[in-house]
């Protein structure tokens, strides 16, 4: 599953990450998400062009009615940034939610990612802020990804959409696209036609080959456990199969999937267990492991292999899409 040696470029992009260690605490997770802003601003100084961007408001998970309208007003709102091709709409729609262990993260931190993917798949991205932990632990991001799906699905016209959604996400987003999934297949709507999961953290188990290997390249064992702590406060929340898909007993209904893994990701094996779950319960689904690649490789925007990785997803959904 993994190579002798991390991909050079790789190596140097984690090694820079690493320069500033993740918090194990409220106060030190408070200043690096400040530090990060002006990070992100840094990077995103010359972007991949797309055909537009705007800010989206999507009505939160407490509003029915308003999901259905698009209608705005609520403190429960989600801020989102839709990414449009270029090319006349209606496109179809990739709902995406960024990565960060459920407690970092944002529509900054993945801006070069979801343009990519807007380039490659020709569909539009909607990159959703969904809230975060330790603030607000588990419901809360799952609420919010599901309420965004479906009113991505109700409200076309507002995204120059087709109607046709899929969802996507890197890291926790991934677990976020695949528990709205299945939340869609097990609620009878929105319907939705694929899901991306890339690099997701479903499954993880501080048994498995991976973690023992590679925890320390990227994540360490304690980010892990400490990012599972922040987000899922028990072990109740732990086992329910809205927190993590692993646990679901019949994943046969769910959408068609795309499942990416890095070789050298301590999340690697929980990945693609999961992608042989859906495999094993009648699931279309196509898995790749980049064996020299590390965990977050598809946001290193000096790695090649990201380039490709972003081409890879973006040809499924948009095959799957007909964009």
């Amino acid at each position: 599953m993994s190579a002798d040696q991390i991909d050079p470029q790789a190596k140097r992009a984690a090694a820079r990450q690493s320069r500033i260690p993740l918090p194990h605490g409220r106060y030190r997770l408070k200043l690096l998400r400040l530090l990060t802003r002006p990070l992100t601003r840094l990077q995103n100084r010359n972007p991949p062009s797309v055909g537009a961007t705007e800010s989206v408001t999507v009505p939160g998970p407490g509003d029915e009615s308003r999901r259905a309208t698009g209608g705005r007003g609520s403190p429960d709102d989600l801020d989102a940034r839709l990414y449009l091709p270029a090319g006349d709409p209606p496109f179809p729609t990739v709902v995406f939610f960024h990565g960060g262990g459920f407690v970092l993260g944002s529509i900054r931190t993945h801006d070069w990612l979801c343009r990519h993917l807007t380039r490659e798949s020709g569909c539009a991205v909607l990159s959703v802020e969904y809230r975060l932990a330790p603030e607000n632990p588990f419901p809360a991001a799952v609420e919010d990804a599901y309420a965004a799906a479906e009113w991505a699905a109700a409200a076309p016209g507002r995204l120059r959409g087709t109607g046709d959604v899929a969802v996507a996400g890197d890291s926790a987003g991934g677990t976020l696209a695949a528990v709205t999934a299945l939340m869609a297949a097990e609620r009878d709507g929105p319907e939705i036609a694929h899901q991306a999961l890339l690099y997701p953290g479903i499954g993880v188990d501080p048994d498995q080959e991976s973690v023992r290997e590679h925890g320390g390249t990227v994540l360490t064992r304690a980010d892990i456990e400490w990012f599972s702590e922040a987000y899922y406060r028990s072990e109740i929340h732990r086992r329910n199969p809205y927190a993590d898909p692993i646990n679901a007993g019949d994943l046969s209904g769910v959408a068609p999937a795309t499942v990416l893994t890095a070789g050298f990701d301590p999340l690697r094996d929980g990945g693609r267990a999961y992608a042989e779950r859906l495999v094993a319960d009648g699931v279309a689904t196509r898995y790749e492991n980049y064996p020299t690649m590390v965990h977050g490789f598809m946001t290193m925007q000096e790695v090649d292999r990201a380039r490709e990785a972003i081409a890879s997803v973006g040809d499924d959904l948009g095959d799957a899409l007909d964009a």
